[in-house]
């Protein structure tokens, strides 16, 4: 047990592919229409299903269950594709899978078999490219991938073979991910990412998606070092971040896209070369919601882009024990998070802050007494949050919450057996109207389903792989 009463948080391994696809092609919902002359890709959900004799393929579920389908068989027989970071673009919807033959490569779908090609073999051969990192900006698609020679680089596709090149090579031939792909932000017409040139270390970039413009924005840490910038959060004009520039440690800072312009925001851990770490940031109210380890350990923090805007916004486990909030998930101008307190022993809970002390308040005490409820996976739908939680005696389960006392109740007791046994539901996302996710209801294996709030609304989609085997 946790020395706080948290339990352990349930999640299953295949529903990381889940992923939206918007006809905008911006991620997301979207409200645009779909393609003309194909398949509408509006209010479809793409991810990695196994049915038991495919392996782990292709599958889209319009939220029916006469519409949730495996699309193709990529990887033919029970070898997997493993279909990942489903991207919405141009009509389509571009994701990586292994066909068996050329590796981990770039594919794209219009929702029917025909439909889902190669897109480019970039690395020849077994091996593949595993592509990552996929974001739409100003008509094309961006992603890191290898080509078996240059190493890791920025790639950009127009959706043909032949338009599917690299932008440039950094840092030849190693790459330019040396601590891995924390992925690329764009704002203002530039893609922002973390990368080495090899004598600067690693530190904060951005690319325009031409050669000419893909440049070393600032050496943070001077010299060698990696000020090993992450996180990435557009606000207000500027991109804010945390990175490690030596004498502050790991701290706030952020960035208009020029040298003179990147600055540290503030040094909230000044014990030395201390680190508060920022992360998990959210806006709210005009003002930007992030974790950080200060004095009283990790708590809830706020920023307005100045030193002295940036500031504890609530002590919410008095001490130094910190209340570690978890991610956020922003509704009606608040945001909905899990946090610890030990007094008075509380355990991990759900809270909301509107980014006033006065208005970070516990919002229900799910599992009574010393133990946790664990809320996790917290997501917007229908004006509530939804989240995984634990009162005690249904086990991990479907819980929604208005904000209030009386509103925070069980959706639904997904797998009803003695116990208390866990449905653990998780990757909640959004598609035509409903809200799907993965659930365990403790006979059918992990599968995929569907609420619209209610308890009889919240029903199995599909059994993926029938019987007791996960489908997801």
């Amino acid at each position: 047990m946790h020395p706080h009463g948290v339990r352990r948080v349930h999640s299953y391994v295949f529903v990381i592919a889940l992923g939206l696809l918007s006809a905008s092609g911006c991620g997301g919902g979207g409200d645009g229409g779909g393609g003309s002359g194909g398949v509408s890709v509006l209010d479809v959900l793409y991810f990695a299903g196994n049915d038991g004799t495919n392996g782990a393929e292709l599958w889209k579920t319009d939220a029916t269950a006469a519409g949730t389908a495996l699309v193709k068989d990529i990887n033919i027989g029970l070898g997997d594709s493993a279909p990942a970071g489903f991207t919405a673009f141009n009509g389509a919807v571009y994701f990586s899978a292994a066909d068996g033959i050329n590796g981990i490569e770039i594919w794209k779908t219009d929702g029917t078999a025909a439909g889902t090609v190669l897109v480019k073999d970039i690395r020849p051969g077994s091996n593949g490219s595993a592509p990552r990192g996929f974001t739409a900006m100003n008509g094309v698609l961006y992603f890191a991938a290898t080509d078996g020679t240059t190493g890791l680089q920025i790639w950009k596709t127009d959706g043909t073979a032949a338009g599917t090149v690299q932008v440039t090579a950094i840092n030849l031939p190693g790459g330019f991910f040396p601590n891995g792909n924390n992925g690329f932000t764009v704002l203002n017409g530039a893609l922002y990412f973390q990368a080495s040139n090899g004598s600067s270390g690693s530190e904060l970039w951005k690319s325009d998606g031409t050669a000419a413009g893909t440049v070393l924005v600032k050496d943070i840490m001077t010299g060698a070092g990696d000020s090993l910038p992450q996180e990435f959060t557009a606000f207000n004009g500027a991109m804010y971040f945390s990175a490690n520039d030596g004498p502050s440690g790991v701290e706030l800072w952020k960035t208009d896209g020029t040298p003179a312009g990147t600055v540290l925001v503030k040094d909230i851990s000044t014990t030395g070369t201390g680190n508060s770490f920022p992360n998990r940031f959210a806006a709210v109210n005009s003002a930007l919601l992030f974790v950080a380890t200060g004095p009283s350990g990790p708590e809830l923090f706020k920023t307005d882009g100045t030193d002295a805007g940036t500031v504890l916004v609530k002590d919410i486990n008095p001490g130094a024990g910190g209340s570690f909030p978890g991610r956020f998930a922003v509704l009606n101008g608040e945001a909905y998070f899990s946090a610890i307190t030990t007094i008075p022993n509380i355990g991990n809970e759900l809270w909301k802050s509107d980014g006033t002390e006065a208005g970070t308040v516990l919002v229900k005490d799910i599992y009574p007494n010393l133990l946790s409820s664990d809320p996790a996976f917290l997501i917007a739908f229908n004006g509530a949050i939804y989240f995984q939680a634990d009162d005690s005696t249904t086990g991990a389960e479907l819980f929604k919450s208005d904000g209030t006392l009386a509103g925070t109740v069980l959706v639904k007791d997904i797998n009803p057996a003695l116990g208390p046994a866990d449905s653990s539901p998780t990757a909640f996302r959004l598609v035509n109207g409903s809200m799907v996710f993965a659930a365990n209801d403790g006979t059918t294996g992990a599968e995929l389903w569907r609420t619209d709030g209610t308890t009889s609304g919240t029903v199995q989609l599909k059994d993926i792989c029938p019987g007791a085997c996960d489908g997801l």
